[in-house]
């Protein structure tokens, strides 16, 4: 063989060389549609929305290895419903090829109430999509500070911010209308116990303010009312009026207070006078 290369010119062998390098590029070039199976594609069936148990048999009866990349919950869609599948429905692919399915989850996971009291209603359904959480019932009550969330609630019970509760979950609000535009007289709450106060005055609509306590007070509930802001007089001795969302101020004592000689003229009567409000 080496005879049959040295007996020959330097350009013989020099084109025997390329004519040897053009036939094996020509046969790799031809081979290279059947090593990598060119032109051998499916189409990916569209299988969004079927269960996951059918979209599986669906892939797989097609040549297609199916894999769950993620689950998230959408509480339109059906427990374990194929939400997403990457590559989309339709494209063409290689044989074996491995479809990534997301799936909506069996049991919503639960997340933790949002502090939604004090904001206003916009900002409210914002914090609501957020969280996703849907908007309830909305209600009004007569409150100074108009369209801003007094209370949030859930199954009809106020529900404290940081409680667990599935995603998803219906929110209901009680919002302030603002103040009325009846006058009434303010109420006489000296002497009253806070808990007993507070009652009247929700029942009123009349909105409490933080109490101010006395450093000796340790039982907010059970302190006694010795002063409040409107008072039910006024310097003149007249009946101070009131609307209803306005806001009561109030100081509370551990213990009752005494009414002061000068104020035995008031007319709305203390805790032992009849309540007729």
């Amino acid at each position: 063989m080496f005879k049959f290369i040295t007996s020959k010119p330097l350009w013989a062998n020099i084109l025997f060389a390329i004519g040897l390098v053009v036939v094996a590029l020509f046969i790799f070039l031809v081979s290279l549609n059947w090593i990598t199976k060119h032109g051998d594609t499916l189409v990916i069936p569209a299988v969004t929305g079927k269960s996951f148990d059918e979209a599986k048999k669906i892939l797989e009866d097609k040549g297609f290895e199916v894999a769950i990349q993620d689950s998230v919950y959408n509480d339109t869609a059906k427990a374990l419903a194929v939400l997403r599948q990457f590559p989309d429905a339709d494209e063409y692919v290689k044989e074996n090829r491995t479809v990534y399915l997301t799936i909506n989850r069996a049991v919503p996971p639960n997340i933790e109430m949002p502090t939604l009291e004090g904001l206003s209603f916009r900002s409210a359904e914002i914090s609501l999509r957020q969280y996703h959480l849907k908007l309830g019932d909305t209600t009004y009550k007569p409150d100074f500070a108009r369209n801003s969330v007094l209370e949030q609630q859930f199954n009809g019970q106020r529900i404290k911010p940081g409680t667990k509760l599935p995603e998803g979950s219906t929110i209901s609000l009680v919002l302030g209308s603002g103040l009325g535009t009846d006058q009434f007289a303010v109420p006489d709450l000296f002497g009253w116990k806070w808990s007993e106060a507070k009652v009247l005055l929700e029942s009123l609509h009349l909105t409490p303010g933080i109490p101010v306590l006395d450093a000796s007070v340790r039982d907010t509930a059970n302190a006694y009312i010795y002063r409040q802001e409107p008072e039910p007089l006024g310097p003149d001795h007249q009946i101070n009026l009131i609307r209803q969302g306005q806001v009561m101020s109030i100081w509370l004592s551990p213990t009752k207070p005494e009414r002061p000689a000068k104020d035995s003229s008031a007319t709305q009567g203390g805790p032992n006078a009849e309540r007729d409000y």
